[in-house]
């Protein structure tokens, strides 16, 4: 597992802040101990730095994770975050969606938010601005991206698409082939 270089670090860094904000900083000084992102082929592992001195003793080619996959890069030099990251990213979310009972379903196979499958949403979030997306219970789903303000979304029609899906809990089933 090798560091990662400065730019695709800024990528992360900039996706991350895209859905937590300024709460980065909490996901590596973390009460616990000290945590850290690494790539291990194109793929990057948020990972416990007292795990990563233990996992240093295995070879390059014999390893086959460390940590938690927090997403992938592509051949383009871009980041798609996965859904292994739910759980670290959800306590930190500064926007927050809550989805009705109705529409959980729906969102678990990979559509799209419209406003009359809306709950709640977090006041001041802005279009494109990253989102956790929650059930009425609190539990996290998924994540997405706002396609409209908050206030904008007070006064759209019920079939517009208020929240582009991005990623959900559903695809532990759907794509367990190609998540880790």
């Amino acid at each position: 597992m090798k560091r990662l270089s400065d730019e695709r670090a800024k990528i992360l860094f900039e996706k991350l802040a895209k859905y937590i904000g300024t709460n980065v900083k909490q996901l590596i000084d973390r009460p616990d101990g000290t945590y850290c992102f690494r790539e291990h082929f194109d793929r990057v592992y948020y990972v416990s730095e007292r795990i990563l001195k233990m996992a240093e003793s295995f070879g390059h080619k014999k390893l086959i994770s460390v940590g938690t996959c927090f997403g992938k890069f592509s051949k383009t030099n871009k980041l798609k975050i996965h859904i292994t990251a739910l759980y670290y990213l959800a306590p930190y979310a500064q926007y927050k969606i809550w989805l009705k009972p109705s529409f959980e379903q729906q969102f678990l196979y990979g559509n799209h938010i419209p406003k009359s499958g809306l709950g709640r949403i977090t006041e001041n979030a802005g279009q494109y601005q990253g989102v956790m997306v929650y059930n009425m219970n609190d539990l996290p789903l998924g994540f997405g991206v706002l396609a409209r303000s908050t206030t904008d979304c007070k006064t759209a029609d019920p079939l517009t698409t208020v929240c582009f899906h991005q990623s959900d809990i559903g695809e532990y089933i759907r794509s367990e082939d190609t998540l880790f």
